[in-house]
């Protein structure tokens, strides 16, 4: 990290403040937790038996508001030992999804206390290592928060996880417990890139950070610099990065399985990493959604958080990635409506709108993609309003050309508890980005911009097997909502591990 003449950065900062956070949190399996942690909670449904250990039947439980129903919590006050929390559980039996939100719900409600513990029901339809993995993501995500540039946080950082889980292999259940802290990590990861300020993550510091990461976790990093990436013909790239001061970066990552558990297969990702969104010369409103043009870099994040997980997980599929970095910023020398740029393939590009950049910087990225043949390729990109509009801020959009990939990607959603839904690729809609001048421009028409967006991308697959993810409106959380902490949310680390770490099983 360097300091300009505005930007004094403290030699202490770090934009991944959560991979040292999580390093000094304990979490392990138990029979019984112990009496001297500062919290303790107790899941418990709508109905069926009340833990002797909680103190309160349910009728007392009634009493005090408590129901069960799904996420409620309830404090209970003791004389001395640690504070007892009643964690609602709901009406149904319990799914990897909700066990997740109610060790979530627990880890929120007991968030002054350091040290705590979660004892859950059996529950004969979660396995026990799932268990332990989406209890583990459920309270170390809800208890994220980014405080590296907070002079005294007022948070309470956790040091110790205990976990019992009642009818379940001790073993198997720290298994999980293991994987569910390496996901909770990249998940982390890609929350702390998002939420860092663009003054003090540039697309030179992310390469750095790859770099540190890629040595820790086993995974190779190579970035092209701006004289490289004019030699490499990345004119999307450049273009966006043409009224910037600082200078773009293409990074490529690469995981290589070990021998011993390599399935042979090899899927590629693509992020886009927009380091900061001002819109360029078509200049966005100054209003809450500018401010969070810091996270249009969220698509790339979450390919670097995911990267660093592979290795510690056993992942048996190879995957290249490729982050396209730069910021989009209005000046002299920035790149203008009714300007062709050429794209590493060789296509031209008409730009009607500079703040349809995401789609130019990924045409480079997903060229560089397709020429390594890959079985598959999935895109990941804070892309449309359009999807914001169409499925809000809870689940992202599911574009691609290929209904294996899709499928693989839904799975995948549906695992990590990252909602997603496929759209329609309408390929009568591709009419809408012809242009008089290019081979394509840019932007389509005004209505369906998700698709069109992602018309525009799949020009540049080769073909290939491709899913796309349109993770606008999941990018950030305006409030503290289950596991997704307030902020950026890490949406699509965890859903990319799980994607990469399955890929082919079927």
């Amino acid at each position: 990290m360097t300091s300009s003449a505005y930007k004094i950065i403290p030699a202490t900062f770090t934009a991944i403040p959560s991979l040292e956070a999580g390093r000094a949190i304990a979490v392990r399996a138990v029979e019984t937790p112990d009496a001297a942690l500062e919290a303790i909670g107790y899941v418990i449904g709508t109905d069926g038996d009340v833990p002797a250990a909680l103190g309160l039947d349910r009728a007392a439980l009634g009493r005090a508001g408590f129901t069960g129903k799904m996420g409620e919590t309830l404090l209970v006050p003791t004389g001395d030992g640690p504070e007892l929390v009643a964690v609602g559980a709901g009406d149904a039996e319990l799914t990897t999804s909700t066990l997740r939100d109610a060790a979530a719900a627990f880890a929120r409600a007991a968030k002054a206390s350091a040290r705590i513990g979660l004892v859950v029901p059996e529950n004969p339809a979660v396995s026990a290592s799932d268990a332990g993995a989406v209890i583990t993501e459920g309270i170390l995500l809800a208890r994220y928060r980014f405080s590296a540039l907070q002079s005294a946080p007022k948070d309470t950082p956790l040091a110790a996880v205990e976990i019992a889980m009642a009818g379940t292999s001790a073993d198997e259940l720290a298994t999980g417990i293991r994987r569910g802290v390496v996901t909770s990590r990249s998940a982390a990861l890609a929350r702390d890139l998002a939420n860092a300020p663009p003054s003090h993550l540039t697309a030179t510091d992310l390469a750095d950070i790859a770099a540190q990461l890629g040595d820790e976790f086993g995974f190779d990093v190579e970035s092209y610099d701006k004289a490289q990436l004019i030699e490499m013909g990345c004119g999307g790239l450049l273009g966006v990065n043409a009224g910037s001061a600082e200078e773009p970066r293409m990074i490529r990552l690469s995981y290589t399985p070990a021998a011993s558990a390599a399935n042979g297969r090899h899927v590629a990702f693509v992020g886009k990493g927009i380091m900061y969104d001002s819109g360029g010369i078509s200049l966005k409103p100054s209003d809450p959604m500018h401010l969070l043009m810091k996270m249009d870099m969220g698509g790339a994040a979450a390919v670097l958080g995911a990267l660093a997980a592979l290795r510690d997980l056993d992942s048996p599929t190879a995957v290249t990635a490729f982050l396209s970095c730069t910021d989009n910023m209005p000046s002299g020398s920035a790149y203008k409506l009714g300007d062709v740029l050429t794209a590493r393939n060789g296509t031209t590009i008409e730009v009607k709108n500079t703040d349809a950049e995401g789609r130019l910087v990924m045409s480079d990225a997903l060229v560089l993609a397709s020429e390594g043949r890959p079985d598959a390729i999935v895109d990941i990109a804070t892309l449309t309003g359009a999807a914001l509009m169409a499925l809000g801020g809870a689940t992202a959009a599911l574009l691609g050309n290929d209904e294996a990939v899709i499928e693989g990607v839904k799975a995948a959603g549906a695992a990590s508890g990252e909602s997603v839904w496929q759209l329609p690729l309408e390929k009568s809609y591709r009419k809408q980005l012809d242009s008089d001048i290019a081979d394509i421009a840019n932007l389509g028409g005004p209505h369906a911009g998700a698709t069109t967006a992602a018309l525009f991308l799949a020009e540049f697959v080769d073909g290939i097997p491709w899913a796309h993810l349109d993770i606008a409106g999941t990018m950030q959380s305006a409030t503290d909502d289950a596991w997704r902490s307030k902020g950026a949310t890490g949406f699509g680390a965890r859903l990319l591990v799980d994607f990469a770490v399955n890929f082919g099983s079927e």
